[in-house]
């Protein structure tokens, strides 16, 4: 399956990284509903789910499992 080397959670960066845009550009993802986020610690940093990173990519890890 793809990513399965990612942890379940993602920073910003990671994200960014993976679609080849700037941090800022996924945080503005975040707060239009594009892409889902969980806040985590006190200062209430961001992480990304593998699931909904895969889900903009085009990829349902549902079938992806079921294919293996």
């Amino acid at each position: 399956m793809i990513g399965d080397n990612w942890s379940d959670l993602l920073t910003t960066n990671e994200v960014a990284k993976i679609f080849r845009v700037t941090p800022l550009t996924i945080k503005r993802w975040g707060n239009r509903g594009k892409i889902r986020f969980v806040r985590i610690n006190s200062r209430g940093d961001r992480r990304y789910t593998k699931e909904a990173v895969l889900y903009l990519l085009g990829i349902n890890p549902k079938e992806e499992e079921k294919e293996e």
